[in-house]
């Protein structure tokens, strides 16, 4: 269960864009076990149980209990010398859901590459009831590069579902969304954080919709944050249309974090357990904190950034959280926490501008707070009144408000829902 409640997390790029709410979609619950029936002369016997089918994909087939790397062409280049991307998949022999991962969307982040390797090449195909199809690079040309961008230096997650006759992000989106999304039940993408900032392995899901809720609760006791997804988004474009979705955010970008990408790994086991698609090697049953709300505690002035808090640490309201000091003059500031929480992601230390995002904080609420608040939610869209987002147009824009100790009064630390585009992390 979630064992904390969800919050406001705004992602960090494009974030100050009105947040769409989700639309009410139906979904077919996973293949359920056949159960025993009494016959005619009172011998109970069990239903036949369903069989497997070979899974077409990429103009190719997958026979049941059997294990292919496919490859998918996202049209990126012209045909002479372009380079299919590598997609591996476990077919299983029982019949079961469908589930994507899909990681390095953007390029530098590399955490999410080594978690689906893992993840592909520790199952079994003829243990397994479903199918698991992993994308361990999808922005290849950007992986090569090191970069986050795609060659047209466009952010790919900015661009689904994606247009055939689009620009060429939109058109390697579509690709991907039309030819291996779109047949999956679930979808778990995988990233980091970007622009020299780090999270602590969590999930990004909208706790309003209670598919998605019911679905990050068998992750295990992987922290969770309430995000709304916004257009173009992988997961905002899933979400819609009926594939149930979430983002696992975990360490750095431009890095290999063994640790992180554990956590995360211990996460998709005990998801694969508890969607009944095998039996993990591990199995995580500790609670789950949920955050429904975050928020990103920015830098008042530019300079030296010297942090004085770790991920995952809990800060009281009044704590500094690290000080931003010019080099030349010597004057600087303190951030400080502007409420009890805990931290949830930061930037490493490094040389920032005024406004730089270099903490996130985010509160824990109940399990019992989450799952009244999806309820409302889910009311609120079925009778189609206007959720909290609706009602003032922009009560996501939080006023900015200032957190002090300053050793120059004149720089103090802001805090600022709304976020720019150069913090994004998803």
């Amino acid at each position: 269960m979630l064992a904390a409640g969800p919050v406001l997390a705004t992602e960090v790029e494009d974030e100050e864009r009105a947040v769409e709410r989700q639309q009410e979609t139906d979904h077919p619950a996973p293949t359920k076990p056949a159960h025993a029936v009494q016959s005619e002369d009172g011998d109970v016997a069990s239903e036949p149980q369903p069989q497997q089918t070979a899974l077409a994909l990429l103009n190719r087939t997958v026979e049941p209990g059997s294990f292919a790397t496919l490859h998918w062409t996202p049209d990126q280049s012209f045909a002479s010398i372009a380079t299919p991307v590598p997609v591996l998949v476990a077919h299983g022999t029982k019949p079961g859901p469908l589930l994507c991962l899909t990681a390095a969307i953007h390029g530098d982040e590399l955490n999410g590459i080594e978690m689906v390797r893992r993840l592909m090449y520790e199952l079994e195909p003829d243990q397994l009831a479903g199918t698991v199809i992993g994308v361990p690079i999808v922005n290849l040309d950007g992986f090569r590069n090191g970069s986050r961008y795609l060659s047209d230096r466009r952010d790919l997650n900015r661009y689904f579902p994606g247009t055939r006759k689009g620009s060429a992000a939109a058109r390697v989106a579509h690709s991907l969304y039309s030819n291996i999304v779109s047949h999956c039940d679930y979808l778990v993408d995988l990233h980091t954080g970007s622009q020299k900032r780090v999270n602590l392995p969590q999930l990004r899901a909208d706790l309003d919709n209670p598919d998605v809720v019911a679905f990050a609760k068998h992750f295990g006791g992987m922290t969770v944050l309430h995000s709304p997804g916004v257009a173009g988004m992988l997961r905002d474009a899933a979400v819609k249309d009926g594939i149930i979705s979430v983002t696992m955010e975990a360490g750095g970008p431009n890095r290999l974090e063994p640790q992180a990408v554990n956590y995360g790994l211990q996460a998709m086991e005990t998801l694969l357990e508890n969607l009944k698609m095998r039996k993990a090697s591990r199995f995580w049953s500790a609670p789950q904190p949920v955050f429904f709300e975050s928020e990103w505690i920015r830098a008042a002035q530019g300079g030296i950034l010297l942090s004085e808090v770790k991920l995952n640490d809990k800060v009281k309201k009044g704590e500094i959280l690290g000080t931003v000091t010019d080099p030349i003059s010597n004057t600087g500031s303190a951030i400080i926490a502007p409420y009890d929480g805990r931290v949830l992601g930061m930037a490493v230390n490094q040389v920032v501008h005024a406004g730089f995002a270099a903490f996130r904080i985010g509160e824990v609420k109940s399990t019992e707070e989450v799952e009244a608040q999806a309820e409302k939610a889910s009311k609120e869209k079925t009778q189609g009144h206007p959720g909290p987002e609706e009602d003032s147009g922009d009560s996501n824009e939080a006023e900015p408000h200032s957190a002090g100790h300053p050793r120059d009064s004149s720089n103090v630390a802001v805090v600022d829902a709304p976020e720019d585009p150069d913090d994004t992390t998803e």
